[in-house]
């Protein structure tokens, strides 16, 4: 039973019994963790990856989950075989694991330094140290005046410092593992580029060993030493990322690399067609504080139009403005000339189904009690003049072709398709309308990369075919430089910059926007090896703006 390796699985296999038969989530599979070394497992949703972590961490319910058979040996010792009061000693203060989603762990009803000492008082630590401690891990993990944002809820933290927080939470016991779920996910570029760096000057502190848990290439050509590629529950390669990227064997890691973006042929984004929609002077402010100010720019029909920049830059805010979610303070939105800011509730009513909106997360905007036909069909049922409801049925089913789907999907309910399928079902009933115009703000930023080239290749497919134009808000750079025609690039809610994508990527004139496209994640280790120069060689530089 002896492993000379930090950490070891050994033949791990894990099933689960559900209502429609049994599902082999990981099948043998084996691998192993040195001390200060970064394992990277990647794979896109239902490779195993994760059901992996949680085996370790004894974090699998059984039933319906079983541990079939193999072996998690810790410094030699089989964890599955010890008692729970066993793990109870080594699950935080020896084994730690930061979420996807710290929103999702961190309970919103008690401050974070109390969460962060909670972790260390229960591993016998004195309250007065643990707090202390907290403070410290606070400070360490770049939290703006901890002392201050010890008193907080996690409500009072954005996206990036939330993950910080875990990542403080998971140090509070100096673990020997750190395992890290999909870390940096739906994260700002810039944002995922300091939790990377973060980790990674924390894993050189303390000795730990890091395992990464990531269907981004990205990630893996940033941070990891070795990565282990599942597919089906499987392994079926391992190697340097380096390895991998320009030699890899098993048709699955070649799919996954052929799907990366960034790759591609950027557009021309010349465009001889009439404005469409024209914004002029568009201001937001909530009190005293601006969160949009001053916005101009043009959307021609049939082109994408992307708005990139950091969380709090204001892209969203645009978004909303345009299709009157919020109200305006200042400014004009034209569409084919007529003022949409002017407009009653009743007339903007009539506009709306020309613009529409594709959201982040199809789980939330999908009526989970309604059926696939009726969330698509509801748009008929608002706009009946748009279609005759004896062709509804033909219709949606023409859609659903149309996006890739089934006809004989219809009858389904949003929660028995993957992520990728729901977001085209939120493509397809944003098409029922015909829209001139659909807004996608983040609609592709949490999917596997395979499912995300998908999707993409779906969006300009009804680009090229229909007509349609788009105003694509994206943080993830790679997608915007295939997709887009023109990129906007805001920053503390005003446009620093825009251009075609050529110019943006190739020649980018502002500070802000050279930062952004160096803190980008490249599949290529070499190339990424080059963005982590730039972005260091950058850090010091003064902006060219006042």
């Amino acid at each position: 039973m002896a492993s000379s390796h930090l950490l070891e699985v050994r033949n791990l296999s894990v099933r689960f019994h559900t209502a429609r038969g049994t599902v082999d989530a990981v099948n043998d599979v084996s691998w192993h963790l040195d001390r200060g070394e970064t394992l990277a497992i990647l794979g896109e949703s239902g490779s195993g990856k994760s059901v992996s972590a949680s085996a370790i961490m004894n974090l699998i319910d059984c039933p319906p989950g079983e541990i079939v058979s193999g072996e998690v040996l810790f410094e030699g010792r089989d964890l599955l075989t010890l008692s729970n009061e066993e793990r109870r000693r080594i699950n935080g203060k020896r084994i730690a694991m930061i979420f996807q989603d710290p929103l999702s762990h961190l309970n919103p009803v008690y401050p974070v330094g109390w969460q962060i000492a909670e972790a260390a008082m229960c591993h016998g630590t004195g309250k007065d140290e643990a707090f202390a401690r907290a403070l410290k891990l606070m400070e360490r993990v770049g939290i703006p005046d901890a002392t201050a944002a010890l008193k907080k809820y996690p409500h009072q933290f954005s996206g990036g410092q939330r993950q910080r927080l875990m990542i403080a939470m998971a140090l509070a016991l100096k673990p020997d593992i750190l395992i890290a779920d999909e870390p940096t996910t739906a994260l700002d570029v810039t944002v995922q580029a300091e939790v990377l760096s973060l980790l990674e000057e924390l894993q050189a502190e303390t000795g730990m060993g890091l395992l990464l848990i990531t269907h981004d290439l990205g990630v893996v050509a940033e941070a990891a030493d070795r990565a282990v590629v599942m597919e089906g529950g499987r392994i079926v390669e391992t190697g340097t990322p380096r390895d991998l990227y320009h030699n890899a064997k098993h048709p699955y890691t070649q799919k996954l690399l052929a799907a990366a973006p960034g790759k591609g042929e950027m557009r021309t984004g010349e465009s001889a067609r009439q404005p469409i929609l024209k914004v002029s002077g568009l201001t937001k402010t909530y009190g005293a504080f601006t969160a949009l100010k001053n916005a101009d720019f043009e959307l021609h029909a049939g082109e994408t139009l992307a708005v990139v920049g950091e969380s709090g830059s204001g892209k969203s805010t645009v978004a909303k403005l345009i299709l009157r979610l919020e109200e305006a303070s200042g400014g004009k939105v034209l569409w084919k000339g007529e003022d949409l800011l002017t407009k009653s509730h009743r007339q903007m009513r009539a506009v709306r189904r020309h613009l529409q909106m594709v959201f982040q997360d199809p789980t939330q905007s999908l009526n989970p009690h309604m059926s696939i036909y009726q969330i698509i069909s509801e748009a008929w049922v608002i706009h009946p003049e748009i279609l005759p409801k004896a062709q509804w049925r033909d219709r949606v089913n023409e859609l659903l072709q149309q996006v890739g789907l089934k006809p004989e999907h219809a009858a389904r309910h949003p929660h028995q398709f993957s992520g990728g399928q729901r977001q085209r079902i939120a493509i397809a009933r944003a098409l029922a309308l015909e829209p001139e115009v659909i807004i996608c703000d983040e609609a592709v930023s949490a999917l596997d990369v395979s499912i995300q080239a998908q999707v993409i290749a779906l969006l300009g497919e009804l680009r090229d075919r229909l007509g349609i134009a788009f105003i694509f808000i994206a943080h993830d750079l790679p997608v915007v430089r295939d997709f887009a025609d023109r990129v906007l690039v805001m920053q503390r809610g005003e446009i620093v910059e825009q251009g075609t994508v050529r110019q943006i990527f190739e020649n980018p004139q502002e500070l802000y926007t050279q930062r952004l496209l160096a803190a980008g994640l490249d599949p290529d280790p070499d190339v990424q090896a080059e963005h982590r120069k730039a972005r260091l060689a950058l850090q010091g530089a003064e902006p060219q703006r006042a």
